[in-house]
């Protein structure tokens, strides 16, 4: 996937792309470098966490850090640079068993539940997960570990690719519609707004009038379970398995 321009119209070369920055050489150094890749991705997770990625800007970034814009652009080249590597670092925290399970569905389970914790810690990073390639170290280490669980159960060639997108988006798109929700201070007056507009036009939408889920503050993790097991369900018993 590709992200779309974040404040920038202009045609990006691969070079300046979202996901460019894994394949760009290391710079090496004689001297020590005022910042460490380590620090300038801290902050950054940090600046995202409070203020989102739209916010975000190499001048805020290089003013939290303390640092003249120069000394950052010699450790980042782009926005997409930084958003990469920060986004790899919320991966980081997702614990995976270090050895899989006897059982396959329960390591998409923990694959699923434990991205999903990860995701809704950091607001600003399912949107952003769901925009461009993941290819960060630890983005592909929980990758591989979803990978193999889905292949131990029997998927393989274009069905194992199918699977894993199916579990992976599912896990991005409802943690990214949650966080969207979570910020808003009036979430169930809205709720009710939008359920009172579909009773009002009962004729047009009469499945949804009648089954609009009316989501209650501690019922995200009911709603995404419920559809995690319907995912698991159909997975289990389809014959794309081998």
């Amino acid at each position: 996937m590709s992200a779309k321009p974040s404040g920038d119209k202009r045609k990006k070369t691969p070079e300046s792309a979202p996901g460019a920055v894994w394949f760009r050489a290391e710079k090496t150094s004689r001297t020590r470098p005022q910042l460490s890749h380590e620090r300038i991705i801290a902050t950054a997770v940090e600046l995202l966490d409070r203020d989102g990625v739209q916010k975000l800007s190499m001048r805020r970034l290089a003013e939290r850090l303390g640092a003249h814009a120069t000394s950052l652009y010699w450790h980042v080249a782009t926005k997409d640079d930084v958003l990469d590597l920060a986004l790899d670092a919320v991966f980081a925290e997702l614990d995976l068993p270090d050895e899989h399970s006897a059982s396959w569905q329960g390591d998409v389970e923990a694959f699923m539940t434990g991205l999903r914790s990860v995701l809704l810690r950091h607001p600003w990073a399912a949107a952003l997960a769901g925009s461009r390639p993941l290819l960060g170290p630890h983005a592909l280490r929980s990758s591989e570990f979803a990978y193999t669980a889905l292949a131990t159960g029997g998927f393989d060639g274009v069905h194992l690719s199918s699977a894993a997108a199916t579990i992976t988006h599912y896990v991005i798109g409802s943690a990214s519609s949650e966080a969207v929700w979570r910020k808003r201070s009036d979430e169930a007056a809205t709720r009710s707004a939008v359920d009172a507009h579909l009773r009002a036009h009962i004729d047009e939408y009469p499945t949804l009038a009648g089954h609009f889920p009316l989501l209650k503050e501690d019922d995200w993790d009911a709603h995404f379970h419920r559809g995690m097991r319907l995912l698991l369900t159909g997975l289990t018993s389809s014959e794309a398995r081998g």
